[in-house]
């Protein structure tokens, strides 16, 4: 009885060992792809910002990555439709970053009534 619980038991560990190893691969994919698409986005980038511009948005990543993240995609997006030509100076980014800053700010109102 105790060899069969022992064989359970390694089983158990087998398949969990297994299991581990198939998320730690997963996970490994994962981060490789990631990687492989953020250094085509940064060559993208490199090629449609100017050196002042790339220097306006790399200090951008450092304070506020998700807006950054934004620009980032706005800019790409607005070159593959066509309607922004490159290279893209740091006045227009300063316009994209403004135009984000509008549409992603929440305005709140605070009423007080008294009795």
């Amino acid at each position: 009885m105790s060899y069969e619980y022992d064989d359970e038991l390694e089983e158990i560990r087998r398949r969990k060992l297994m299991e581990l190893q198939r998320r730690i691969e997963e996970e490994k994919r994962r981060e490789e792809e990631e990687a492989r698409l953020r250094a085509q986005k940064d060559a993208l980038l490199r090629r449609l910002l100017t050196s002042k511009a790339r220097e306006r948005l790399s200090n951008l990543k450092l304070v506020k990555p998700q807006i950054a993240e934004a620009a980032e995609n706005t800019i790409i997006q607005l070159v593959q439709a066509g309607r922004l030509a490159p290279p893209i100076d740091d006045d227009v980014l300063v316009q994209i970053l403004l135009e984000l800053d509008r549409s992603t700010r929440r305005d709140f109102d605070i009423k007080i009534k008294r009795k």
